[in-house]
């Protein structure tokens, strides 16, 4: 499996992100776990909202089970969505983005216990506050780092501005931006190919952080790396995409892997510093898809999966 360097740190360019395991029993987890560790990935994602907090406690305690030592990987958690739930106060605690210093540390803190770790290797926002105040935020990752509670920091969904307005604070290098991005959510490549005109596929939805990802070397991670739309489900092997999984089906066939791997195989094809997160519980479908990592398209299979997903030249 390909890598990538981060932190001065070598990790797998196909990460594990743990949000289904809340679904799993001990057992289950423990070879989902293993059967990525054996395969090459050594990169964990986790949120403290994943699966109400389950996915955490389902990961810890398969991870105690399994062969797998800590420091055998990358344990990356998001913090800063409060879901709704009782926090004992009493106040008002509704559903809404907090990037107080103190819920980043609470919050860092719960991930800690939760997970039976001393740290984690990397912390990102999750998904942008417009409450935020970057020097409280300073404040908290300062704090976090100088215990040796978290070594590296990061965000998810920023656009360029929102992430300098962040950095220019911060000590630490923000490391990491959390976009969805895949064959059939591509709007971030659409716009560059659109720039002055007039058509949908001219708007800009993220600020062009692809490009500005490039220039500043930030690791984008891509989320929901296989589904259409944002929440609307898987396209491989989705009879609504015909001539989409015929292309991807025929260059499986050429290189000897799946449709799986070629969906991510054109991810990693795209010059910025990706890392696909793979968000399935099936030990089978963790082999297929990171089989993608050792898996060069050409320039015209790259396109011909872009154009075969519905898109055109301007």
């Amino acid at each position: 499996m390909k890598q990538i360097t981060v932190g001065g740190k070598r990790v797998s360019n196909v990460a594990l992100g743990i949000m289904r395991m809340a679904a799993l029993e001990t057992n289950a987890a423990t070879k989902v776990i293993e059967t990525a560790i054996d395969n090459g990935i050594n990169f964990i994602d986790t949120a403290d909202i994943y699966g109400g907090g389950k996915s955490d406690l389902v990961f810890q305690a398969a991870l105690a089970q399994s062969s797998v030592k800590r420091d055998d990987f990358w344990l990356q958690s998001k913090v800063g969505i409060r879901n709704g739930n009782d926090d004992g106060s009493g106040k008002p605690y509704g559903n809404r983005y907090d990037f107080s210093k103190q819920h980043i540390i609470d919050a860092v803190n719960h991930e800690l216990e939760s997970l039976h770790v001393d740290y984690l290797d990397s912390v990102l926002l999750h998904r942008p506050d417009p409450l935020m105040i970057p020097e409280e935020i300073a404040e908290a990752f300062d704090e976090l780092q100088t215990a040796g509670k978290v070594r590296h920091f990061g965000v998810s969904n920023f656009n360029p501005l929102q992430f300098e307005m962040l950095q220019r604070v911060v000590s630490q290098k923000l490391m990491f931006n959390q976009l969805q991005f895949g064959i059939m959510h591509t709007n971030m490549i659409d716009f560059g190919m659109h720039t002055n005109m007039q058509d949908d596929r001219g708007t800009d939805h993220d600020g062009q952080f692809l490009e500005y990802a490039r220039i500043h070397d930030i690791v984008v991670q891509a989320w929901s790396p296989y589904q259409w739309g944002n929440f609307n489900g898987p396209f491989i092997d989705n009879p609504k995409f015909p001539e989409l999984n015929e292309k991807m089906q025929n260059l499986a066939d050429q290189y000897g892997v799946t449709k799986n791997a070629i969906a991510t195989a054109w991810i990693l094809r795209h010059p910025a510093k990706f890392q696909v997160l793979l968000g399935s519980m099936n030990p089978q479908h963790i082999k297929e898809s990171l089989a993608g990592s050792d898996v060069t398209l050409t320039g015209q299979e790259w396109y011909d999966i872009y154009y075969a997903a519905g898109n055109d030249l301007p």
